[in-house]
């Protein structure tokens, strides 16, 4: 059976990508004062106006202005800012339900980890792809500050057969511009030293009838809060695998890691690409949720598709000698008391190897 599974990237200068970069700023900031901030600060933005509001919990000083003008400047933008700010401190009745003897999750909800052979990162093909074409896009806009703008999409388009991928159908870039720029310059300068850059990696998956687009609308010059309005949590599937793997109920930006939403994905991304790596199954999805106040989870699914090497109460009995789901477990196993968020905004938080839900756990029993 044929089928086509396509997946999407934004670049930093996507209003929803910008708010999501300044909201783990705030974080990243104040967790190198204080280890154990519990924030929730999030931010919207459109024309000139950046909104900023939120909870936040913690010893840290933060000049919230400051930061977000660092970031809205090193994106590209020329203007003054006006920023509204609405911040209180967190719920003092979650707080109470969240730190216990042993820290408990921030909140009740469902998250899922993925994870396929089909690439070397244990990542569908073409979330993949599309992250790889918006980062090498971005090194490349950097060196052509005059010609090109921060506000970039791209869209990849992968045909399957029995479940393998065969061959990339389509590529879609959407690039901003100085208005001075014709699209046949555009083409050839995205194409050479972007897309055809990124696409060495997959020569095999290229055909005849691969169909490469440029700037499909014409025209790309008015970019960022000025074309469009910002939120974070906006691309949740950008910020998974691309619509192949499920998604959970929240978003991962601006969230420390007591909130499960944000570190119990990533330990599910962990564990399923663990799974996969060890060669246990093709395909892992795994499903787990927390309650509010409560330590453990109060589920756990994993789900192979059929691609399991052995039968499945091994997976589980793997998962369970080797893997611990408790929140305090993860925080400590994957480090997550560390200003590391601010480089997870773009371009993915699953399939990059210099996160520590990424790595391949070794001596497994």
């Amino acid at each position: 059976m044929k089928k086509i599974i396509t997946s999407e990237s934004v670049n930093i200068g996507h209003p929803d990508k910008t708010c999501d970069t300044i909201a783990d700023s705030f974080l990243d900031e104040a967790l190198k004062q204080d280890k154990n901030s519990q924030m929730a600060v999030e931010c919207s933005i459109k024309n000139d106006k950046l909104f900023i509001y939120g909870e936040a919990t913690t010893k840290a000083k933060l000049d919230y202005d400051k930061i977000a003008k660092k970031v809205l400047k090193d994106i590209g933008y020329k203007n003054e800012f006006t920023i509204i700010k609405e911040i209180s401190e967190q719920s003092p009745d979650i707080f109470q339900a969240v730190n216990k003897v042993e820290l408990c999750a921030n909140d009740q909800g469902m998250m899922y980890g993925y994870a396929t052979n089909e690439t070397k990162e244990f990542m569908p093909i073409p979330i993949m792809i599309a992250h790889k074409l918006m980062k090498r896009y971005e090194d490349f806009r950097q060196t052509n500050l005059e010609k090109y703008y921060a506000d970039a999409k791209s869209q990849v388009s992968v045909m399957y057969e029995n479940d393998k991928p065969k061959e990339i159908a389509n590529i879609v870039m959407s690039v901003s511009h100085n208005e001075n720029l014709q699209n046949k310059q555009i083409f050839k300068e995205i194409k050479e030293n972007v897309v055809d850059f990124v696409l060495k990696e997959y020569k095999d998956k290229i055909t005849e009838n691969t169909n490469i687009i440029i700037n499909p609308s014409g025209k790309f010059t008015i970019w960022g809060s000025f074309s469009d309005s910002g939120c974070v949590g906006r691309k949740i599937v950008v910020d998974g695998y691309g619509g192949v793997g499920r998604v959970g109920g929240g978003c991962f930006s601006s969230k420390n890691a007591t909130k499960v939403d944000r570190s119990g994905a990533y330990y599910a991304r962990y564990v399923a690409k663990n799974i996969v790596a060890h060669n246990l199954a093709d395909r892992c999805e795994i499903e787990v949720s927390y309650v509010i106040g409560k330590p453990k989870p109060f589920s756990l699914y994993i789900e192979c598709f059929g691609t399991n090497k052995i039968q499945m109460e091994k997976i589980y009995e793997f998962v369970n000698k080797n893997f611990d789901f408790t929140l305090e477990n993860i925080i400590k196993e994957l480090d997550l008391l560390k200003p590391i968020f601010k480089q997870t905004a773009c371009y993915g938080h699953f399939g990059r190897d210099e996160f520590a839900w990424e790595k391949i756990k070794k001596d497994l029993k």
